[in-house]
Formats: C-alpha cells, sequence, structure tokens
C-alpha cells in the first residue's frame, strides 16, 4: 500500500521535531511541504500541529492499549502510532482504515516491519472504542490533562490569571491560529480579493487583517509584496515602539536590538519615513535574510550582525525596540513544541539574558529616550520581573504607562476606534499591557515602555 505524500512529509517532519534537530514552523515552511499539492499541505499541517498539540495526551491513551503499557517504543513507531491515533480521535473527515493501513505502512517504510502488527492492533483498538466523555476541567490538574498541556504550566497561568484565563490560554493552544496579515496598502485589499482571498477585518488594527480562506494565495501574495504575515500582537508591538518617537525630534535615530524576522523593522521604518534604523540581530543565518528583507530601504536600515547584550552605550537613539527572544509561551497554538521542551528552570536564564538587553538598549537611548519591551510570554519572570530588575539596577529609567500611546494610536488611526479602550482593560497597574492569547485573538504578548531620565 502506498502512503500519501502529506503523511510522508508529516512523519519526517515529527521526527525532526521529536530530535530536537528544527521546528515544526520552519520545516513546515521547508522546500519539502511547499512542493505538496495545496490539499497535501494543509493535511501535512494539521497533522504536525495537530500530533504535537495533543501528543501529552495521545501518549496516553495509546500507553493503555498496549500489551506491556511501560514498554519504550522506537520513535518511528511511536511517531507513526501519534498519527493514526490523532487522525481517529480528531480528523473526522479521514477514514479510520486511511488513518490506521498508511500509520502501519509508516512503520513498515521507517524499517519496523515486525512492529507494524502492534501498530495495526492498537490502532484498531482505539478505533473500535469510540470517543470518551469530555473530561473535567476544573482544576489546573484536569485542565492540562484536558488539552495536553504541562501541568507546571497550566497551574502556574491558573495562580496568575485565574482558572477561565488558564482555560482561555490552553483553548487558544489547541486551536489552529488566526492568520493575521498586514496590507501593503489600502489598494491592496481589493486587488487581493479578486485573487480570491476572503479577509475579515481586524478588531486591533486598521491595517491588519484575518483571512478567513485563501491561505494559498496569501503566500503569493507575500512574496510579491502585496502584504506580509504577521501576529496582530507583533504589529502593535512594533506599532507602540513606532510611535514612541518624537516627531519633533530631528534627525530621528531608531535601534532595533533583536530585528530578524524584520517585521516590527519594517513597521519602524514605514511609520517613521525619516528616521535611520540600526537592526541588530545576533544569528549569521537570520541576518542574511533580514538584510535580504530590509534592502529596499538602502542605507536608512543598517543591519549589524551583534549580540544586542553587548551593544556599546552611545546615548544617541532616541527610541529602542527590544523585541526580547522569550519562552514564547503566548504563541503555543502556532509553535506547539514548546509545551514539551521548555522546563520551569529555563525561565530564570531566559530573564537574565532579557534583563542584559534591556540594560543595553537604555544605555544606547538619549535622555529622555525610550524604550519599547516586549516579548510573546505569558510568564511574569519574562515580563513584570525583568521590568522591575532592571529599574531597580538603573536610577536613570522610569516605566511610561502605555494608555497615552493608546490613546495616540486611535487618534493617528492606526487602531480601531473601539480597540483603545479594549486595549485598556489589559493594561497591568503599572501600566504594561498584557495580551492573552483570548483578548483579540492574537498570540499572548507583553508590552512595556520606559524612559532614560536624568
Amino acid at each position: 500500500m502506498s502512503i500519501s505524500p502529506a503523511r510522508k512529509a508529516a512523519f519526517q517532519i515529527l521526527i525532526a521535531v521529536e530530535r530536537g534537530s528544527s521546528h515544526s514552523g520552519d520545516l513546515l515552511r521547508g522546500k519539502a511541504v511547499n512542493a505538496l499539492s495545496a490539499p497535501d499541505r494543509n493535511l501535512c499541517t494539521a497533522l504536525v500541529l495537530g500530533v504535537l498539540r495533543w501528543q501529552s495526551l495521545l501518549d496516553l491513551q495509546l500507553k493503555d492499549l498496549l500489551k506491556k503499557p511501560g514498554a519504550k517504543l522506537d520513535l518511528e513507531v511511536l511517531i507513526a502510532l501519534r498519527m493514526g491515533a490523532f487522525q481517529l480521535l480528531h480528523l473526522d473527515r479521514i477514514p479510520a482504515s486511511a488513518a490506521i493501513d498508511e500509520s502501519v505502512e509508516l512503520a513498515k517504510h521507517a524499517g519496523h516491519r515486525f512492529a507494524s502488527g502492534m501498530v495495526n492492533a492498537v490502532l484498531r483498538k482505539l478505533a473500535a472504542a469510540g470517543a470518551k466523555p469530555e473530561p473535567e476541567q476544573t482544576s489546573p490538574q484536569q485542565l492540562a490533562l484536558a488539552t495536553a498541556h504541562p501541568e507546571w504550566m497550566v497551574a502556574r497561568w491558573a495562580q496568575f490569571y485565574g482558572m477561565d484565563g488558564a482555560r482561555a490560554i490552553c483553548l487558544h493552544g489547541q486551536a489552529q491560529p488566526t492568520l493575521a496579515v498586514r496590507l501593503a496598502s489600502p489598494d491592496a485589499e481589493g486587488e487581493l480579493t479578486r485573487e480570491g482571498i476572503v479577509f475579515e477585518r481586524s478588531a486591533l488594527l486598521v491595517s491588519a487583517r484575518t483571512v478567513a480562506s485563501g491561505e494559498a494565495a496569501v503566500a503569493e501574495a507575500a512574496r510579491a509584496g502585496c502584504l506580509r504575515i504577521q501576529d496582530e500582537g507583533s504589529q502593535l508591538a512594533g506599532e507602540i515602539a513606532a510611535g514612541a518617537v518624537d516627531p519633533a525630534q530631528s534627525p530621528l535615530r531608531i535601534l532595533d536590538t533583536c530585528a530578524a524576522p524584520g517585521g516590527k523593522t519594517l513597521i519602524l521604518a514605514e511609520r517613521n519615513p525619516h528616521a535611520r534604523i540600526l537592526a541588530c540581530e545576533a544569528s549569521e543565518q537570520r541576518i542574511e535574510s533580514l538584510r535580504a528583507r530590509l534592502s529596499a530601504y538602502g542605507d536608512r536600515i543598517e543591519c549589524r550582525l551583534v549580540d544586542a547584550a553587548t551593544l556599546a552605550q552611545d546615548g544617541s537613539f532616541d527610541v529602542a525596540l527590544v523585541d526580547a527572544p522569550c519562552s514564547g509561551t503566548g504563541t503555543m497554538g502556532r509553535n506547539p513544541e514548546i509545551r514539551h521542551r521548555l522546563k520551569l528552570d529555563d525561565l530564570p536564564r531566559q530573564a537574565e539574558r532579557q534583563r542584559a538587553i534591556l540594560a543595553a538598549a537604555l544605555g544606547a537611548v538619549r535622555l529622555g529616550g525610550r524604550v519599547v519591551y516586549s516579548t510573546c510570554s505569558l510568564e511574569p519572570e519574562e515580563n513584570e520581573q525583568v521590568i522591575a530588575a532592571v529599574l531597580a539596577q538603573c536610577a536613570h529609567a522610569r516605566t511610561v504607562p502605555l494608555a497615552d500611546s493608546l490613546d495616540s494610536l486611535a487618534r493617528a488611526g492606526v487602531l480601531v476606534s473601539t480597540a483603545a479602550a479594549r486595549l485598556r482593560e489589559c493594561l497591568t497597574p503599572e501600566g504594561a499591557l498584557r495580551l492573552l492569547p483570548s483578548a483579540f485573538n492574537t498570540d499572548g504578548f507583553f508590552i512595556a515602555m520606559l524612559q532614560k531620565i536624568g
């Protein structure tokens, strides 16, 4: 029996992710997946992200059906079982026979012919058992089990955001994320609609749209420069930084400390057409793609290979954006493997680097200059605690509550008319913005502003 191209590709990606050699998002944008037909590409994506989202619960359900529940399975056999189980339990349109038979073939083709019989037997038992009742979700432990998240993560979210907040975060992490785009111009929408893309208006940003259908055409439109694929939370962080400049200040100098992949840098350049921008990136591979993406701006944007934590403190920039490397727990619908890789003791290590980059950015701005700090993390160690620690060490800085920035963006027509009031409800007591994934259907984001004072 042959194996569909979609399942072959998904199997290889899941193997690579499990071995830690790459990220699912990078692999799903790779040549192998792009070469698939549109239906196969969609199925491959659904299989990869679905298996990663539900992995811990799938493993528990499969374990109960093994003759030896404690047996350690070969990786290829385990991935074949997970793929089959996910299709049986979560994809209603896939015939059970196809899910089972192709999973058996995947195990065989991976060199595990003797284990293929076990794969067949286990998946047939799972199919025969039928759907189980929805589990309770009234405690962090139950919620973690029901939504296939690590218990330690869910317990923290319940502590910080309450059970309703934790439940909303987990459910967002199990759903296909919204495909959000930024239109290159107001005229682009009509042209792209004629190409078959169906847009929905954003509840947050005037220049943003969510894609209801026509994803294949979106990729082509992105290559043509008609739009950019970018989460709205990420766009908002760029807009807040772009609006932090004093328009009377000339010449304007803007620092983007962790610039790749460049979406926020482009917003900084578009909103401040007379500014000169230094875009920093620590990765040699990412700096090359960053330079290519920003090349249209010529010498207005300098791309520099440098670790932002080691920036010389020249005090000459008007605004700095610190879109800090972080755990990414606000993006788990988009990057589900984070839940399998992240450990609690990773957070202090991340925070140490974040504090160093933020302190360097404060040193790089002039007196009165502002620094916008953002992460796509839900964890206080990477957000409020980073701000507090840097302020405790630096007497020449203060927080700037973002309420006025939101009002300014609304007056400038950047925000949808109702968005400023809704965003105010997301402000922390210190005036930072905390976007939980359920608030505007964006990734989870934290955004704060600091100012250098005398």
